[in-house]
């Protein structure tokens, strides 16, 4: 650990991590908004990670070979800034005055491709642990890729920090146990263990002993118990880059709010000091009262640090890249870039013999024709690959024993499934994961979050409604359709059959922000009139009578088929009826008003036909009645029986439309 110049100058360190704390406060205090117990408490630890271990080039923040560090507690941004700042990434003394502003480079809580230096956006607690599992899933997954024994290009750590509050959360649980079921040994967790949250002290809620935990969990731990102790925090980070199969913890013990009058208490965690503490806590320090104010020295220190361990690691990276063959060059293009679409021109679909196919096994038959040729996609299930499915056939399993899979096996944990493939997004893979669309619930804040950093991820949802059938309502999706169209900047493709499905696959693998593809178990018809290009659209007419439509019936999934079912019943009773599918209603809407009128007219009464809740539908159909949607769970019975029940069979919806249509 270097301490001091070539020339012998000493690097005072102590200095170094008290200017942080100092910056972070003003930050805070300057904002009037924020949480100072961590940035007094942890300094040390995140000081130290930066300056002696984590491999970065603050002029190229976005350099592959990089580590990754995450700030899983999101709410110690300050601290995070003032270190980036003492780091020397593009950042400037009026970016953290601008703290928690409108259009800063420092938002409250750290946000990808906003700050240079964060490598993920963090805030809801646990989330950062569990995508980090994925960073280190995809650094496990990228050694095998590329490295050979004489060109190790593929070499980072993933580090990250987190408080008990990430600990407390159960997406935590869930990642760490697949991390140690995978032997992860490239993650390295940092604990902030202070004994208090928000509330109070933690002995309230949350009293398990941690090390106990993740030792059973397959990991390593590591304790260090002064937190002040820079000498025994690095120890711990070069004992933990030793492992060779097993992820780490080091806990170290800290005092939240470190000098400050409220140190040791949830008073210090999510309000600004007074302004009397603050100048108490600078001349404790040594330092000047002037907010702001930092020591160019320490500044300098830090960055000679950084840069005499880092110096070479582009230019090394670049010799390695250039060691690789032409196959693999251009797929680390892939990896690095931004541009993240797949064209589906090798794709090979054969429809089933007797014209009929359940979605899910198109989509099924879709993977396994095109991952097996596109080392970037990278995907599994949560325990359900037979119901989903998802599984690959030609391409082996990822595990602890073998990297040369690519099916993952995420267990029965959707929570960490979700946040696991934002990491793997991250790390520049086409990501994709399976459940069935009920359960799409425990991947909510994860869908979120690939949505709010546009991550390229696939999540693909089966057994998508009350057709279901036997196994009740428990398992029958009735509002998670709605709820995930409403998640900004989520696609949601609703296929009506295999056409759509591929139409869903081609749309999806073209554009570079998040997808949800909604299957169906059951078998339906291959439609003729089903157009593959036409999804790209969001909706398209699939149905249209002999004369001008008395009235246009919209659907997705499913519902197309019992559309187009009462429509033609109906044409013998003289009603004409357009039939729309709809398999992406958001994207439909941001059509131009020209193609939407050629689809849906406005003088033309517009009848919506979807076994689910019908609040989205409102968009484009503006009186309740002419919604045939459900707005309670289902029932336990065979699907024929419940579509019966709930009034979704062909006869029922015949005599609802006609009446509507009178």
């Amino acid at each position: 650990m270097i301490t001091q110049r070539k020339d012998e100058t000493e690097i005072n360190q102590t200095k170094i991590v008290d200017q942080i704390r100092c910056l972070g406060i003003d930050m805070i205090d300057e904002a009037k908004s924020g949480h100072p117990g961590i940035v007094l408490g942890a300094a040390p630890i995140i000081y130290t990670l930066y300056a002696h271990h984590l491999n970065i080039d603050p002029q190229n923040p976005n350099f592959f070979g990089r580590d990754r560090f995450v700030m899983s507690a999101g709410h110690g941004s300050a601290l995070l800034y003032a270190t980036l700042y003492f780091s020397g990434y593009d950042l400037t003394l009026e970016d953290l005055k601008s703290f928690r502003k409108i259009g800063s480079k420092t938002p409250g809580h750290p946000e990808y491709k906003v700050t240079p230096g964060v490598d993920m956006s963090t805030g809801p607690l646990g989330q950062g642990i569990a995508t980090a599992v994925g960073m280190a899933l995809a650094e496990a997954k990228q050694e095998e890729i590329f490295n050979t024994e004489n060109n190790k290009l593929i070499d980072y750590y993933t580090y990250v920090l987190v408080g008990d509050g990430d600990l407390m959360e159960g997406v935590s649980y869930e990642a760490c146990s697949l991390a140690g079921t995978l032997k992860l040994n490239k993650l390295i967790v940092l604990y902030d263990s202070n004994s208090v949250c928000l509330d109070g002290k933690t002995d309230k809620t949350f009293r398990e002993n941690i090390s106990m935990r993740f030792i059973s969990q397959g990991w390593n731990v590591i304790t260090v118990n002064d937190g002040e102790s820079i000498e025994n925090i690095s120890l711990a980070i070069e004992e933990a880059k030793k492992s060779i199969d097993k992820p780490t913890l080091i806990e170290v013990k800290t005092t939240i709010g470190k000098y400050s009058v409220l140190e040791g208490t949830n008073l210090v965690h999510g309000s600004p000091l007074a302004k009397e503490d603050i100048s108490k806590i600078k001349e404790q320090l040594k330092l000047r009262d002037i907010p702001f104010t930092i020591s160019q020295d320490a500044c300098d220190d830090m960055r000679y640090l950084i840069n005499e361990r880092c110096s070479k690691l582009v230019s090394d990276f670049d010799k390695k890249i250039a060691e690789l063959s032409d196959d693999k060059k251009k797929l680390l293009e892939y990896f690095i870039s931004d541009n993240k679409e797949i064209k589906l021109n090798d794709l090979i679909y054969e429809p089933s013999a007797d014209g009929k196919e359940s979605t899910r096994i198109t989509s099924s038959k879709i993977l396994n024709s095109i991952v097996p040729n596109h080392l970037e996609m990278f995907g599994g299930s949560a325990d359900l690959f037979t119901a989903n499915k998802t599984y690959i056939a030609d391409v082996g399993d990822f595990c602890a024993e073998s990297r040369v899979g690519r099916n993952i096996f995420f267990g029965v944990r959707e929570h960490a499934m979700g946040a696991i493939m934002n990491g793997l997004a991250l790390c520049g893979f086409r990501a994709y994961g399976s459940t069935f669309l009920s359960f799409s619930d425990y991947l909510k804040p994860a869908i979120r979050m690939s949505a709010m950093m546009n991550l390229p991820v696939i999540y693909i949802f089966s057994h998508d409604s009350i057709s279901v059938g036997e196994d009740g309502p428990t398992h029958q999706p009735v509002e998670q359709l709605s709820n995930l169209r409403s998640i900004p900047n989520l696609d949601v493709y609703r296929p009506a059959d295999a056409n759509e499905v591929i139409g869903a696959y081609k749309t999806a693998l073209s554009k570079n922000n998040p997808s949800a593809i909604i299957l169906s178990r059951n078998s339906t018809p291959i439609l003729e009139n089903a157009k593959v290009n036409e999804v790209e659209k969001g909706g398209y007419i699939i149905y249209e009578p002999m004369k001008k439509p008395d009235g246009i019936l919209i659907s997705s999934g499913e519902e197309v088929h019992l559309a187009l079912e009462v429509a033609k019943n109906l044409a013998v009773k003289g009603m004409q009826l357009r039939v729309v599918s709809m398999p992406n209603l958001m994207t439909f809407l941001k059509q131009d008003d020209e193609y939407i009128e050629s689809v849906i007219p406005v003088e033309i009464r517009k009848i919506v036909i979807e076994a689910g809740t019908p609040y989205i539908w409102s968009r484009i159909v503006f009186n309740s009645k002419y919604i045939i949607a459900l707005d309670k769970f289902g029932l336990s019975g065979s699907k024929n029986d419940v579509y019966k029940e709930f009034g979704f069979d062909v006869p029922s919806l015949e005599e609802k439309i006609e009446n509507l249509l009178k």
